[in-house]
C-alpha cells in the first residue's frame, strides 16, 4: 500500500525540487555576469596598456630622432649615416607651421590681403 501525500506535503516537495532548479539557474546567471565583468574589465585594462604602450614608444621615437638630427647638426650626412647603418627615423619629427590669418578678399580687391600676406611672412 502507498500512502497517499497530503497536498501540503506534496506543495512542499514541489517547492524544493523549484528552488533546486532555481538556484542552478542563479548559479548560471553569476557565472554569466561575472564573465561579462571579467570581460569589460580585461578590455579596459588592454586598452590602457595599448595607451601606455604608445606613449613609451611615442618618446623613444621622438629621442630617436632628436638624436638622428643631432648627428646631422654635428655635421653628418644622411647618406653617411645611411652607409653606417642608420636610416633616416621612421618618425620625423614634425615641424610646428606658423598659424596665419586667413585670408577674406577685400572690399577693393587687392588692399588688405595682399598685405596681410606680407606681414606674417616676415614673422612679426
Amino acid at each position: 500500500m502507498a500512502t497517499s501525500l497530503s497536498p501540503e506535503e506534496a506543495i512542499e516537495r514541489a517547492r524544493r525540487l523549484q528552488d533546486d532548479r532555481l538556484n542552478t539557474v542563479r548559479v548560471v546567471a553569476e557565472a554569466r555576469q561575472a564573465l561579462a565583468d571579467g570581460r569589460a574589465d580585461a578590455e579596459r585594462e588592454l586598452s590602457e596598456l595599448q595607451a601606455r604602450i604608445a606613449d613609451r614608444i611615442g618618446i623613444l621615437e621622438r629621442e630617436d630622432v632628436r638624436a638622428y638630427s643631432a648627428a646631422l647638426t654635428s655635421g653628418w650626412t644622411a647618406d653617411e649615416l645611411r652607409k653606417i647603418g642608420f636610416t633616416e627615423p621612421d618618425k620625423k619629427a614634425r615641424t610646428r607651421r606658423r598659424s596665419s590669418a586667413p585670408r577674406r578678399p577685400s572690399s577693393t580687391g587687392n588692399g588688405a590681403a595682399g598685405g596681410d600676406a606680407a606681414d606674417t611672412s616676415d614673422g612679426q
